[in-house]
């Protein structure tokens, strides 16, 4: 028969661990948690905390800024579009307006020679005097007149002559009156244009 081993005085002894798994705790009477649940509860590092906290903001001003940059390339487009859509409709207007006014243009011509002949008195001279002034308040301007220079994207010559008196070509009489509305050229003028012609030298007297 084998008898039992007896350790020696001076032989280290193992330590035994006791893990107490008892839920409820024996001292106060409280259910105790998980072990796994304790775990879970540990906290976090700040400095975790505060990284994810700095990648959440950066991605949210990412998302901002894109936001931003779309709504304000939005509001461009709409201010140009809008600003397209008025051009347009005063060109439409003052085109239809410049339309008017040119199939009016032989009266004011018939209104121009009856003044020029003193046959614009009355009543015929009121209503004359009204339909020019409200072609003027519409845009239509007349323009040419003798002693002006001669400017062929406007004038129309008809009629030439030479003369010592001017300096280069230049109207010397108004046949038709010309026309422009705003920036367009309604009608050009006819006029009777005179250049420059050096006066001949003097003869010399013989000795």
């Amino acid at each position: 028969m084998t008898e039992p081993r007896h350790a020696a005085p001076d032989e280290e002894q193992p330590q035994v661990v006791v893990n107490d798994r008892r839920r409820i705790d024996p001292e106060t009477g409280d259910v105790r948690p998980p072990a796994h649940a304790a775990e879970d509860s540990a906290p976090v590092e700040e400095p975790l905390v505060a990284e994810v906290v700095d990648e959440v903001a950066a991605e949210l001003k990412t998302q901002l800024d894109e936001r931003t940059a779309d709504l304000q390339r939005l509001t461009a487009e709409y201010a140009n579009y809008r600003k397209r859509v008025e051009r347009d409709r005063e060109a439409v207007i003052n085109n239809a307006k410049a339309s008017v006014a040119s199939e009016l243009l032989s009266v004011l011509d018939d209104i121009e020679r009856a003044a020029a002949h003193g046959d614009l008195t009355g009543a015929f001279k009121a209503v004359a005097d009204k339909l020019v002034s409200t072609l003027a308040k519409t845009g239509l301007v007349p323009f040419a007149h003798d002693g002006e220079a001669f400017d062929p994207s406007v004038h129309e010559a008809v009629q030439h002559s030479t003369s010592p008196d001017v300096e280069g070509p230049t109207v010397t009489a108004v046949l038709r009156r010309g026309y422009t509305f705003g920036d367009k050229l309604v009608r050009p003028a006819l006029v009777a244009v005179t250049d420059h012609e050096p006066a001949a030298a003097a003869p010399s007297e013989e000795a």
